[in-house]
């Protein structure tokens, strides 16, 4: 059975200015990536704006990432659908052009019951050739996972994995409990990733770490080793970035990160709009903040 551990960042889709998709510049920051150390990479993620492209669009970032991906690391994708048929026929077409693996949503536009939910992934669990990670973010989609529902899903050998983004620290334990070690249970919130980490999450679904992410594996790696005075330190630094990963404008504040640290490409895709005025001053001054002080902890490192 496929065991996923590690840093999987969710990684926004790059766009130019006429928001066309920017496939050399999504290619560069897959490889940025890689090269930092990630475990694994997540294309056309909610973060990656997956609703807002075309089917061909999201075809060419696949197939753009498994160019560049190579057989570096897992690549999986987003697969976000208001429908069964259609999630169903993008699973299957996904798989032929080269993912290793899903982060399955809900219905993204229909309020499941728990029988229905269940019926969902048991649904696409069972139609499909891939190891899927169950997408569950009750805050934004309104479809909660619980440990129960999880529960019913343990016989559906492709379903292997559950990214926890309750908000809750402790849905990671009743995880655990209900469920055993049957699936690897992923921090999905970038501001619980330590406390995530010390209930034994084995991996951390992460925004921003497209902006950071040789920290941000440093981080998930001083936590899983249990030294966490040192993980503290650098965790206290990065979480006032951490917390834009929770906002409902997190595309945005996040390739505004990607821009300030490392010069990466900020537009979106209507209805998303860039930043402008005084969210985007307070936005730069938590990311120009961040910067500052990792240079200094690292200066004091040396």
């Amino acid at each position: 059975m496929t065991r996923w551990t590690g840093v999987f960042p969710a990684v926004t889709t790059k766009l130019r200015e006429d928001e066309s998709v920017d496939l050399a510049a999504t290619q560069s920051s897959l490889d940025r990536l890689i090269k930092s150390g990630v475990s694994g990479v997540i294309v056309l993620p909610m973060l990656g704006e997956n609703a807002s492209l075309t089917a061909a669009e999201r075809e060419s970032v696949i197939l753009a990432a498994k160019e560049v991906v190579a057989g570096r690391v897992p690549l999986l994708s987003g697969l976000a659908h208001v429908g069964m048929a259609d999630a169903l026929a993008s699973a299957r077409h996904y798989e032929k052009l080269g993912a290793e693996g899903l982060m399955a949503f809900p219905s993204i536009a229909y309020k499941s019951d728990p029988r229905e939910t269940a019926a969902w992934y048991r649904t696409l669990g069972t139609g499909c050739g891939l190891p899927i990670m169950i997408y569950n973010n009750p805050i934004a989609y309104g479809v909660d996972v619980t440990p129960a529902i999880l529960n019913e899903l343990v016989d559906v050998k492709n379903i292997v994995c559950i990214k926890e983004e309750t908000g809750d620290i402790r849905r990671v334990t009743d995880l655990y409990n209900e469920c055993g070690d049957r699936f690897s249970v992923f921090c999905g919130v970038d501001d619980l990733l330590l406390e995530s980490a010390a209930l034994g999450v084995t991996g951390w679904v992460s925004g921003m770490t497209n902006a950071w992410p040789a920290e941000c594996v440093e981080l998930f790696n001083l936590c899983k080793a249990g030294k966490f005075d040192e993980a503290r330190t650098l965790y206290r630094i990065l979480t006032p970035a951490f917390h834009l990963d929770t906002d409902v404008k997190l595309v945005q504040y996040i390739k505004l990160a990607e821009k300030v640290v490392y010069g990466a490409p900020e537009w979106v895709r209507a209805p998303r709009l860039p930043l402008i005025g005084a969210e985007r001053q307070r936005v730069l001054g938590i990311l120009e903040a961040t910067v500052t002080a990792l240079a200094a902890a690292q200066r004091s490192a040396a």
